[in-house]
Order: structure tokens, then C-alpha cells, then sequence
């Protein structure tokens, strides 16, 4: 630009002036488009990465508009307008970039969160609820933002708008505070994921369940009597989970028993193997094993460590396994003892 103030020291008329400056920043904006068009552009299309190509797609009228905006701006300065004329002149100029630029930024917003969606592995449902909500707050504020500027260049006093808006966050704050405490306690599980639809979990309070639906207030939980549960956000981010279904679906059965003292141990290991194997519920890998726990009061105690590959069998596999525990001692002569107390009476002397 230093030629063309050397240039416009040589000149007196203040309107050529202004018609130069305006002339060069409109071909300021045409070499500028082009260089976008044409060289950014084609380096863009270059990478893997198919956003940037959008997003300088959307910037590049924006940003020749705005050097034409703003060349007229100082060209104008030029010219001997009066004061209350330049104000009106220059405040119409300057709404105009206000309102492209936030328009521009609430179309790259949108754009962000779209292909955010498309790429976000939705693991629970809760993504398609927090992205929205986040998408619409950034619009809000970028609006916001546009909005005292705009404002501010005609020269209006914002700060009663915003002593009131503050005293109504405070006031909204306060009534809804269990509702957003729900809020960042779902964004804390879509960050940390410790579950997602269809896992089954165990909360510290004791319930078992699936998760049938996660939602920005509440998390649901379908037990296996078919009675739904509903946990608020704020509680399941508070509280200790255990995922049966993490960090792989398989899900390990654990089935106690007890033989009576002088049982052929080897028999007893095999007759439990061959059972879990034969079990149609059962998974072959990892084997099933046998483990002699410990010697009880009545009896050794034995436990039977198989897998089943989901956790909503767990009832029906130790249901099945009890039964056949059950029938092959029976079958083999292995006796399961149970707790017994003898009483004997001894006759009087009198």
C-alpha cells in the first residue's frame, strides 16, 4: 500500500482520492478471491481431510466482501462528510459486516457439528442429543456476541440488557439447577463412557440391568424382570458402575459346590468340565476350569469358572449347570452334604 499513499500525496481532490482507495481494495478483493479459488482451494482438495475444503468454500466471498466493506470504509474517511452523516455511513457499513461474519461463523458452526455427528462413534444416545444442545448454545452466544456489537456501533447502552440478563441466568440457574447438574452428568458420560446401549451394569445401590436408553437427563435400565428403571444423570456420574459387558461382552459364570469328605476329587473335577463343556450356552474359549476353593466344615468346596458370551444368560447358564451338577453326582454317587445337627437326649437320673 506504500505506492499508493505516495501516489495520493500528489493528489488534492479528496473525492479522486477516495474513488482510488475504493478502486484498490476492490481489486485487492478480486486477487485475494482468485488466489482462494484457484491456489488455496486446490491445496486444500490435496488432504485427506474434507472439512477445510468446506470451510474455505464458505470464507472466501465473505472475505472479499469484507475488504470491499472495508475499503469503502476508508475511502470514506476521505471524503468531508459530516460528522452525523459519517456516523450513519459508517455504523450501516460496519452492521453489514457484523451481520456476514456471524452468519458465516453460525454456518461453520453448523458445519463443525455436522460432520462431528458423522464422525463421533455413537456409542450411547446421548450424542445425538449433546451435540445438538452444544450446537445451539455456540449459535446463541455467536449470535449474542453479533448483537452487542451491533449495538455498541450504534451506539447503544447495553449494559442494563446485560445487568437483567445476568440477574435472569442467576434466577433460571437456581430453579434448574437439578436439571443441569443432569446435564454435565450426562456430558460426563458421553466423555468417559463407561457404558453404552445394550451393556449390562450393576449400580453401587445394588440394581442389575441392560441399558435400554441413555438420554441427556437420565439413563434407563430394563432389569430381567422387565421393570424399567429410570437413574437421573446427576447420580449415574456419581456413582460406582460395574459394566459386565466391558471391556469385552463375555461375561464369566461362577458356580459353587461342595462334596463330601472322602469324594474322588480327579472325578469330581472331571464330571464338572464335562458339564460345562457339554453346556450349549457355554463358550469353548476361554476353556472352562475347575478350582478346589477350600476345605469347609462339611465339605471341599469346589468352583466351576466358565464364560457365557452374554451377560443376560447369566441366570439361565447357573440354572442349567445347578441341574446337571446336580443329576451327574446323583448319577456318580457324589454326595453334596449339607449342614445337619444331631441332637441326643439323655434320660434323667431321676
Amino acid at each position: 500500500m506504500a505506492p499508493l499513499f505516495r501516489l495520493l500525496n500528489f493528489i488534492h481532490s479528496a473525492y479522486l482520492k477516495a474513488i482510488l482507495i475504493w478502486v484498490f481494495f476492490i481489486l485487492a478483493a478480486k486477487i485475494i478471491g482468485i488466489f482462494i479459488d484457484k491456489i488455496l482451494l486446490r491445496l486444500t482438495r490435496k488432504t485427506n481431510i474434507e472439512i477445510d475444503d468446506q470451510i474455505i468454500a464458505f470464507l472466501n466471498k465473505p472475505i472479499c466482501r469484507t475488504i470491499m466493506i472495508v475499503g469503502t470504509i476508508y475511502a470514506i474517511s476521505y471524503l468531508k462528510l459530516s460528522e452525523r452523516f459519517s456516523f450513519y455511513i459508517n455504523g450501516f457499513l460496519k452492521s453489514i459486516l457484523v451481520i456476514i461474519w456471524t452468519i458465516i461463523l453460525i454456518k461453520i458452526i453448523n458445519l463443525l457439528f455436522e460432520k462431528a455427528k458423522e464422525k463421533t462413534a455413537d456409542i450411547t444416545r446421548i450424542a445425538r442429543e449433546i451435540l445438538p444442545l452444544f450446537q445451539n448454545t455456540s449459535k446463541v452466544i455467536i449470535i449474542g456476541i453479533g448483537v452487542v456489537i451491533f449495538l455498541s456501533l450504534w451506539r447503544i447502552n447495553i449494559t442494563p440488557l446485560l445487568a437483567s440478563a445476568g440477574i435472569a441466568g442467576i434466577a433460571i440457574g437456581l430453579a434448574a439447577k437439578d436439571t443441569i447438574a443432569n446435564l454435565f452428568g450426562g456430558i460426563s458420560i458421553f466423555v468417559d463412557r463407561p457404558y453404552k446401549l445394550g451393556d449390562y451394569i450393576i449400580l453401587d445401590s445394588g440394581e442389575r440391568g441392560e441399558v435400554v436408553d441413555i438420554g441427556i437427563r437420565s439413563t434407563k435400565l430394563k432389569t430381567r424382570d422387565d421393570v424399567l428403571i429410570s437413574i437421573p444423570n446427576s447420580i449415574m456420574a456419581n456413582t460406582k458402575i460395574i459394566n459386565e459387558s466391558a471391556p469385552i461382552p463375555r461375561f464369566r459364570v461362577r458356580v459353587g459346590v461342595g462334596v463330601a469328605y472322602g469324594s474322588d476329587i480327579d472325578k469330581v473335577e472331571e464330571i464338572l468340565l464335562k458339564i460345562a463343556y457339554e453346556n450349549r450356552l457355554v463358550t469353548k474359549d476361554p476353556p472352562p476350569r475347575v478350582r478346589f476353593r477350600n476345605f469347609g466344615d462339611s465339605s471341599l468346596n469346589f468352583e466351576l469358572l466358565c464364560w457365557v458370551d452374554n451377560p443376560a444368560s447369566k441366570g439361565e447358564v447357573i440354572h442349567q449347570l445347578n441341574r446337571a451338577i446336580y443329576n451327574a453326582f446323583n448319577e456318580q454317587g457324589i454326595k453334596i452334604p449339607f449342614p445337619q445337627r444331631d441332637i441326643y437326649i439323655h434320660p434323667s437320673n431321676d
